[in-house]
């Protein structure tokens, strides 16, 4: 495995599931959306974002849909405090794994490079 996630409601303290995730890869011109995936009961998803092979040195982002989830698994409204969080980060070494957790509440979120 090379990046991996996990969604963390922080309020509830529970996982949190059926967050929709987009991986980006951005480059100097263009972003390129990788996958698509949601977050299984557990607030994972199922395979690794990306294999030791498919993964590249560069900048990436991870776009977390958090405004439905928060909303109770509702549509949110546009203007939510919290809709869409960005995380962006880079890779320096294809070799190493990334892991990249969210933990998410209605007022606010961290994140920091696990394990």
């Amino acid at each position: 495995m090379s990046l991996t996630t996990h969604v963390l409601d922080l309020s509830k303290g529970l996982p949190a599931k059926e967050v929709k995730i987009d991986l980006w890869r951005l480059n100097s011109d263009n972003r390129e959306l990788l996958k698509t995936v949601h977050t299984n009961s557990d607030g994972r998803v199922d395979s690794p974002l990306l294999t030791r092979e498919e993964t590249e040195v560069g900048q990436y982002e991870l776009v977390f849909y958090v405004g439905g989830y928060l909303a109770n698994g509702g549509k949110t409204e546009e203007n939510a405090f919290l809709n869409e969080v960005p995380i962006r980060f880079g890779i320096s070494n294809p070799e190493s794994h990334y892991h990249i957790p969210l933990l998410v509440a209605p007022g606010g979120y961290s994140t920091y490079r696990g394990s």
